[in-house]
């Protein structure tokens, strides 16, 4: 599925977000960008020391929720890792939608800082953090859209979700926000 805003192109993918063809993808790391399980394992084993050894030294007290950094890709067909930190759901009371787009919102900043014609990102939060893939979908996909019709850059965003039940999620939030930006 994919839509046009601002003559960009966003697009919902399925599959492995770490083999994309774009030249940034979005890691969902923890706090310490110490490698973890689901997708920031994945990044790792297939990118290699090297993405590691970077962020070691270059942000040795790690990355706030809420924000992102970045570094290089390794091993990956991407040029980039931008390690995005989403918050731990505690039932939205603890400011987690405004970290969640936080999140997104700076892994978009440093795309175009980095002159990144193409990123993608798996849904964060929403594995061992416990975001409700319904709320997180909705918050990724506005701040995408807000992001996109602001700056027109970059040219291609998409996410690459890993199961059918995000990507019908996903697929939900981006029909809710395209119907409201017709709308």
């Amino acid at each position: 599925m994919r839509v046009t805003i601002n003559q960009q192109t966003l697009e919902l993918r399925q599959g492995d977000v770490a083999q994309q063809d774009v030249k940034a993808i979005v890691n969902a790391a923890n706090r310490r960008l110490a490698g973890g399980g689901g997708v920031d394992g994945a990044i790792h084993r297939q990118g290699g020391e090297a993405i590691m050894k970077e962020t070691s030294q270059r942000y040795p007290a790690g990355c706030p929720t809420g924000s992102a950094v970045i570094s290089t890709a390794g091993d990956l067909p991407a040029d980039y890792v931008i390690h995005a930190v989403a918050p731990v759901w505690s039932g939205g009371k603890r400011g987690e939608p405004e970290l969640l787009a936080g999140a997104y919102r700076r892994c978009l900043e440093l795309a175009v800082e980095h002159h990144c014609p193409s990123i993608a990102f798996p849904s964060l939060g929403t594995g061992a953090y416990r975001y409700p893939i319904d709320l997180a979908s909705r918050i990724a996909i506005k701040t995408v859209f807000d992001f996109l019709t602001e700056h027109a850059r970059p040219g291609l965003v998409c996410f690459v979700l890993f199961d059918a039940d995000s990507y019908g999620a996903f697929s939900a939030a981006l029909e809710e926000a395209a119907g409201q930006k017709r709308g």
